[in-house]
């Protein structure tokens, strides 16, 4: 079974002592924030009293749900109505104190909540602030919603893969603009806190969840040249015990196929077109004809061909090759559950989930005192003015 230890020291990994203040939400700002938690990272995540928009997002087990435990296992939380010139004032003071602060509103928002950039930065000049949008802070499209979906049309990849497999189009089932866009901020973020060793100031990193996913599309060099694309990744073939993907452009495929295996070449005088359609329906049929996985398997890896078998998800988290790929958390009601493990293996620091998921504003006491100094009698008084929130915590 690959799972790796959950509850990593809470004085230790490589970021311990770097404070981050959390205001995004669903998946390309959070899923930041759990990765620097995951490294060490104090990281508050300040919600409004309304919540995340993902804690009703697949199973809910005692409050939580399953998506929203994903993206904020380890965390800390302060709930703040920043609708409030009193709660704004607050998450404003944190900020003073803070390391790092993440947020994915629409451009302008931070701005109009007075939080922008310049007032931070002007309390705290050592601030690194990460914002993630989906088309940049300026131009026609700055303000549009950015879900994932809406940047994997917008970015090719929808429509090339639908020309590829020559289907309709179809939004893959996994998150790839928010997550690309959360690991390219966070490398900005790291980059910026190790210069301001030298500096001592800190920066704004600005990503943009579109040009993050051009920026990492390594088919891109197709179309800057105006060059056909062709499909240098995996391709899915019907073989005993199932489908297989074998992964390289075909031409390689073919030519070990032909060389190292022995499959005869079935038009090597046809037009181009016509000999890699004959070719690859010889492909097929020495595959399919094979007497059994294990014998192809071993055929495969004698022509020095890269396979995979084509697996459900927790197939593949209880892989022995996995090391660890998911881990166990406080459930908030007395059992465990579930969540993938962020994938660093640091040789001498430990990573990964450090507890469960919180519930909103469970730690508003702890946090405005652990930062900010407040007493009891302080934070009572934020509590009756309305801007700092609570909800009961445990199960229901």
């Amino acid at each position: 079974m690959a799972e790796r230890a959950a509850g990593a020291p809470a004085h230790s990994g490589p970021l311990f002592g770097i404070r981050v203040l959390d205001l995004s939400r669903v998946v390309s700002g959070p899923f930041a924030g759990r990765m620097m938690s995951d490294l060490g990272a104090d990281v508050v995540k300040l919600e409004p009293p309304d919540g995340d928009m993902t804690r009703v997002w697949g199973e809910v087990r005692h409050g939580l749900s399953g998506f929203y435990t994903q993206q904020n296992a380890g965390k800390r939380n302060v709930c703040i109505d920043l609708r409030q010139p009193e709660g704004v004032e607050l998450a404003r003071r944190l900020a003073g104190v803070a390391d790092v602060l993440i947020e994915n509103f629409r451009p302008g928002v931070m701005a109009r909540l007075g939080l922008g950039w310049e007032v931070l930065a002007a309390d705290n000049p050592g601030l690194i602030m990460l914002s993630v949008t989906g088309f940049g802070p300026e131009g026609s499209d700055a303000s549009r919603a950015a879900f994932a979906p809406v940047i994997h049309a917008e970015s090719g990849l929808i429509g090339r893969q639908a020309a590829f497999d020559q289907r309709a189009p179809s939004d893959p089932m996994l998150s790839i603009a928010d997550t690309n866009a959360a690991l390219h901020g966070l490398v900005g973020v790291l980059s910026c806190l190790l210069e301001r060793q030298r500096t001592h100031r800190g920066q704004h990193v600005e990503i943009s969840m579109l040009e993050s996913m051009l920026a990492t599309d390594d088919y891109a060099h197709h179309a800057l040249d105006g060059f056909p694309m062709r499909r240098l990744g995996g391709e899915i073939w019907d073989g005993p015990g199932g489908p297989l993907l074998i992964s390289g452009e075909f031409r390689y495929v073919w030519r070990q196929l032909n060389r190292v295996l022995g499959v005869a070449d079935p038009a090597p005088d046809a037009p181009l077109e016509d000999k890699i359609l004959a070719r690859r329906q010889a492909a097929a049929q020495w595959i399919a004809s094979r007497p059994d996985r294990r014998s192809l398997l071993a055929d495969l890896e004698r022509a020095d061909l890269a396979w995979a078998d084509v697996r459900e998800p927790m197939a593949s988290f209880d892989s022995p090759t996995a090391r660890g790929a998911w881990t166990t958390v406080d459930d908030r009601g007395g059992g465990q559950r579930r969540v993938v493990q962020s994938p660093y293996h640091l040789s001498s620091s430990p990573t990964g989930a450090r507890g469960g998921a919180p519930y909103r504003g469970e730690h508003n006491t702890a946090v405005l005192s652990e930062w900010l100094g407040l007493d009891a009698e302080e934070v009572a008084a934020l509590v009756g003015s309305g801007c700092l929130l609570a909800e009961p915590v445990g199960p229901p």
